[in-house]
């Protein structure tokens, strides 16, 4: 997958949405919402599973790169420039979200820079609680929303929100990585919030979560 300097590179945060992706969309009918696409990697999956996928990012280079792969790898995905409060109010039967989760000193989110598309304010949790609410607007009753994050963002903080937005949500898939040099900058920061063992030096767990909308 082709990326430009400042969006977000598919990793394995994107390979663990990637499989829950693929099982979700057995019924290839369905219409997909992507909230930020980065560079367009899961909307182009959805797409060449038979869905029909809008995306959309707040970046413009993100923007531009999605529309770029999906052109590349030959599938129709609508990319629009939009943040979560300008998404379209349509009929969702899948909202599939790789939120900026990593928690980080400045209590918002990034407005520029390369770390917008990873930093989400002091618990990680500024655009995860976004998505959350967006996607109980955007999808049909029965719908479903799958995101992902890591545990340090809050698992237990993210199911009370959906299932106080009106889902059914549980955990669907656990994985521990190596943390990334982004992480390991801030170490000392994230024991100091709490957020880390001090003997967790070298490992981040990401959790799948999928809703579904009542």
């Amino acid at each position: 997958m082709l990326t430009v300097p400042g969006v977000y590179a598919p990793q394995h945060d994107t390979n663990l949405l990637m499989r829950a992706v693929g099982r979700e969309l057995s019924d290839p009918r369905k219409c997909v919402l992507e909230l930020g696409t980065g560079s367009g990697a899961l909307a182009v999956h959805a797409a060449r599973l038979g869905a029909r996928v809008t995306a959309v990012d707040i970046s413009r280079r993100a923007v531009l790169c999605a529309r770029l792969n999906a052109a590349l790898h030959r599938q129709r995905v609508t990319v629009r420039y939009r943040d979560l409060s300008t998404v379209d109010r349509d009929a969702y039967d899948l909202v599939i979200s790789n939120p900026p989760y990593v928690p980080a000193p400045s209590a918002l989110p990034p407005v520029r820079g390369k770390a917008r598309a990873w930093d989400g304010g002091l618990d990680g949790r500024a655009v995860v609680d976004q998505v959350c609410a967006t996607a109980a607007i955007v999808l049909e009753p029965g719908g479903t929303l799958l995101m992902v994050h890591s545990a340090m963002s809050g698992v237990n903080s993210t199911l009370d929100a959906l299932h106080g937005l009106g889902f059914d949500a549980q955990v669907i898939d656990r994985e521990l990585i190596p943390i990334g040099p982004v992480l390991r900058s801030r170490l000392l920061w994230l024991r100091d919030q709490g957020l880390m063992d001090d003997e967790q030096q070298d490992k981040e767990e990401l959790v799948v979560f999928r809703a579904r909308r009542r």
